[in-house]
């Protein structure tokens, strides 16, 4: 079995470095020239003939980061690559899953259908917003979770009286899980937008008094809705209020509203490149866990203990 090679789009070198170091590899030669006009053209430098791919790179906005990774996918399907695995830590786009009123599109499938013409044979992604994406594909989707980083290390916390807190009701099914994992009890957050990004109103389901709270979600935004939560729960009489969420987006006055908030903590992964620090900001890396999968992948061993939330 000809030995796979791992190459990194742009946006996401450091976490594809640290990839290829936990896999055992090094990482692959790719030069991309820019015009300028802004359009870029990555090329690999070396032979990726009948080997197994994988390139690594989260689709955040700018759409440039996805463009480049659906580049690579062609340029390595033009070079008879024999399988193309686009390893994507965050799958951008996500939130448009679905028509939710009359006459927009649906981004996820769209993209999913790209990734493929491209030449993608396989995914490998982690916490996508919604579990139905995964049926967007005709190739294999392997969907990581982050919980197999995040509850060691809450366990490691110790923390007496733990409750895990859901910031919506969309995430009732994940936070759901993690009490399970903990032993713990669930409250959940009932909240309203005026539109993307703006709560107008929230309300609390369940009991946080004398509780140390840590909120699940799939990714942190514009932090509203995890500050907005936290204050609530901070005046309805919790101990402390943390926060664990997989991709840290981070736009707009994210880091300061993180500042600003009650939290306690904001726990995230590296799937995404932060713009800054913040004392607040512990970082995960979930290098290991896509390096172990990847090497399960290319073996053809089972991975579904991956899965598992």
């Amino acid at each position: 079995m000809p030995t796979p090679k791992i190459f990194a789009c742009k946006q996401s070198q450091a976490l594809a470095k640290d990839i290829a170091k936990a896999y055992g590899l090094p990482l692959g030669n790719i030069i991309t020239s820019t015009y300028s006009d802004g359009e870029f053209q990555p090329s690999f430098e070396e032979s990726v003939r009948g080997c197994r791919v994988f390139l690594i790179g989260s689709t955040h906005p700018s759409s440039d980061n996805l463009m480049e990774l659906l580049l690579m996918c062609d340029a390595a399907k033009r070079a008879s690559a024999r399988h193309i695995t686009a390893v994507i830590p965050y799958f951008g786009w996500a939130r448009q899953d679905r028509k939710d009123k009359p006459r927009v599109p649906i981004a996820a499938k769209l993209i999913a259908k790209m990734l493929e013409t491209a030449g993608a044979t396989r995914i490998i992604t982690m916490d996508l917003h919604a579990d139905q994406i995964q049926g967007f594909f005709e190739k294999p989707v392997d969907h990581l979770y982050a919980s197999t980083i995040f509850l060691p290390y809450l366990k490691s916390l110790k923390l007496d009286n733990l409750t895990i807190a859901s910031p919506d009701m969309g995430g009732s099914k994940r936070a759901y899980a993690y009490s399970k994992a903990l032993s713990s009890d669930v409250v959940i957050c009932y909240k309203q937008r005026e539109k993307a990004n703006i709560i107008s109103h929230m309300e609390l389901i369940g009991d946080v008094k004398g509780k140390n709270v840590v909120l699940v979600d799939d990714m942190v935004d514009t932090a509203g809705t995890l500050t907005k939560a936290a204050d609530l729960m901070i005046e309805r009489g919790a101990l402390s209020v943390r926060a664990i969420c997989t991709h840290p987006i981070m736009s707009g006055s994210a880091f300061e509203r993180l500042e600003n908030s009650r939290l306690e903590a904001l726990i995230v992964t590296d799937s995404i490149p932060l713009s800054q620090e913040s004392p607040k900001l512990k970082i995960l890396t979930c290098a290991n866990l896509f390096a172990d999968v990847m090497l399960s992948v290319h073996e053809n061993e089972s991975i579904s203990s991956k899965f598992l939330m």
